[in-house]
């Protein structure tokens, strides 16, 4: 199974990328977004497509202003499979912790294991680092409870809507 996986962040290292973002990006940004939201919008029939449209802009806004005033060096990047935007990638870092902001892969992009690459990518650094690895998930979202179990992660805090996991190195710092 470890040797699978092997082959796969292999096969994968050569097809995931990431970059920065940058202002040109808006546009993209909106639409991965939306994709997290997107059994939500169903449900607000009510509204025309330009109102759900400046709704997820404001709340990608508010996401993007809480995040940066939590986290203000932390990278926000464009995560590329073969060239093409596939998702976001939000890391915040200090030195108590590594804090997987947001990670969002589009649809069509899903379950060809990019997002696994890029958390082992981040359990990597924690290890080297001696650094906890942690991300806040919907309360509600057994499946990625799951998920980040598996990897790992163990529940430290639950808050009313949210479960804050981390994940620790089992090296610290290398040693």
């Amino acid at each position: 199974m470890a040797d699978k996986l092997t082959k796969d962040l292999n096969r994968l290292a050569a097809k995931v990328k990431l970059r920065p973002v940058t202002p040109a990006d808006e546009d993209t940004l909106l639409k991965i977004y939306a994709s997290t939201r997107e059994e939500e919008m169903q449900q607000a029939t009510g509204w025309s497509n330009e109102q759900k449209e400046m709704f997820l802009r404001w709340q990608l806004d508010m996401q993007r202003r809480d995040y940066e005033a939590r986290f203000p060096q932390a990278d926000y990047q464009i995560i590329l499979f073969e060239g093409a935007p596939a998702g976001r990638l939000w890391v915040g870092r200090t030195p108590e912790q590594m804090r997987l902001l947001d990670i969002a892969i589009l649809p069509e992009f899903q379950k060809r294991k990019i997002g696994s690459f890029l958390l082992h990518n981040l359990i990597r650094e924690s290890e080297e680092t001696g650094i906890p690895l942690r991300h806040m998930i919907y309360k509600l979202n057994t499946d990625a409870r799951r998920f980040y179990e598996r990897l790992g992660f163990r529940l430290i805090e639950d808050e009313r809507m949210y479960l804050l996991m981390e994940r620790h190195p089992e090296k610290q710092g290398g040693q």
